[in-house]
């Protein structure tokens, strides 16, 4: 990520982390907002093919991301979803928590990606990542200890309607910079 980048997750790193007031104010809405359209360019930026296919973050905080990739522009000959987005949208966020979670003295890198494709989907798809505290604090602490860091991820890809079409097993590794 470039120095600007950096900038950005760091402005607003505080401020996604945080929970929304009882009652968010115009200002706080636009703030939040602002700040996601601006995570979405740095992330289509870094990764065109994410723009491309119209991945987005719509929820970050300590251990948590929430992302959609639209159907529009991701149907196959048969008008459901393409596989390849599919997999785009459970790949990226493991990614993305982890440039969130660790800074940029570390980088992540996906080892493996199994997918299992249970349904058609039909419409856009959301996925989750949660990542609890003691997750997070035993990565971090066996990269520093070793270099790097293995890490599995399993995730559910689920429609409009909140049905699991889709499931991915996911083999990520932190790595210390050098």
């Amino acid at each position: 990520m470039s120095s600007i980048g950096n900038r950005v997750v760091s402005w607003g790193n505080n401020f996604l982390r945080s929970d929304a007031p009882k009652k968010p104010s115009l200002f706080w809405r636009l703030q939040r907002g602002f700040i996601f359209t601006v995570l979405n360019k740095l992330i289509g930026m870094s990764i065109p093919f994410t723009r491309r296919n119209r991945f987005e973050v719509i929820e970050l905080r300590t251990g948590y991301l929430k992302a959609v990739i639209r159907l529009r522009g991701n149907k196959n000959h048969i008008g459901t979803m393409y596989a390849g987005a599919m997999f785009l949208l459970a790949e990226v966020p493991g990614g993305i928590v982890s440039l969130f979670e660790f800074g940029s003295g570390y980088f992540p890198i996906l080892k493996e990606l199994k997918m299992r494709y249970l349904l058609p989907a039909t419409s856009d798809l959301t996925i989750e990542v949660l990542l609890t505290q003691a997750e997070l604090d035993t990565i971090r602490q066996t990269a520093d200890e070793k270099g790097k860091s293995d890490f599995n991820l399993t995730l559910d890809l689920k429609d409009e309607n909140g049905v699991v079409v889709a499931q991915s097993v996911g083999l990520y590794q932190l790595r210390v910079k050098k």
